[in-house]
């Protein structure tokens, strides 16, 4: 069956440009990141990895870590640094899986189970699927999933959005509404009833609807 938002995230043994990776061991109680791509030495691969390594401090920021994974060896993973570090103006600062087996693309759903053999004459297009954005907290539960095209780079200033929200919607009892950012004000979930908001939130709130109710974020 496919992920799903609130399933455990697979855990998994591999090796990585950092050495031996044991997934949920090196999540530990941090939240994580995990991006795929299908193969080395693509052009909007390469773009991405450079700049999540140009953001990766305010993923440090978020208590987030981040590892890559390409269907390809390490040694090749080392060598395509160079090009992202000449081409982007960053290398990777983080874990990148070589997922020569296909072994974690299958796990996570990104290749069908019944795909065969090694990455040894795959072609990106043979690995299309193998483009998604996973974040994961510290109870090792998959809290988002994004999936993109080959064709369009992924926007990872809203993943940080996305983490934030998580983050606070996790502490709190609040949701995020529609383009909310840091900072902004926030909806009061369903699951509160107004005795129990008067309680959380003694300033009160602006309730355009009896079931849209308005505060400022809470502090973290």
């Amino acid at each position: 069956m496919a992920l799903q938002i609130g399933d455990i995230a697979p855990d998994f043994e591999a090796q990585t440009t950092e050495g031996t990776m044991h997934f949920h061991e090196w999540i530990g109680d941090s939240w994580a990141v995990l991006f795929s791509h299908p193969k080395d030495f693509t052009p909007v691969c390469t773009t991405e990895l450079g700049y999540m390594a140009k953001l990766k401090p305010e993923f440090d920021k978020r208590r987030t870590k981040v590892v890559g994974l390409s269907v390809d060896p390490v040694e090749s993973h080392a060598r395509w640094s160079q090009d992202i570090k000449e081409t982007q103006g960053y290398a990777p600062n983080y874990p990148v899986i070589g997922d020569t087996d296909l072994k974690v693309s299958k796990l996570y759903g990104m290749l069908p189970a019944t795909a065969q053999g090694t990455c040894e004459g795959r072609t990106p297009a043979d690995n299309q699927t193998v483009r998604n954005v996973l974040v994961i907290g510290p109870d090792k539960r998959i809290k988002l999933i994004i999936a993109y095209p080959m064709t369009t780079g992924r926007n990872f200033d809203e993943v940080l959005r996305v983490i934030d929200s998580l983050q606070l919607t996790a502490k709190h009892k609040v949701a995020t509404p529609v383009n909310w950012k840091q900072g902004d004000d926030v909806i009061i979930t369903g699951a509160v009833s107004d005795d129990e908001a008067k309680r959380m939130f003694p300033a009160g709130w602006k309730a355009p609807r009896p079931y849209l109710r308005i505060v400022p974020q809470p502090r973290p």
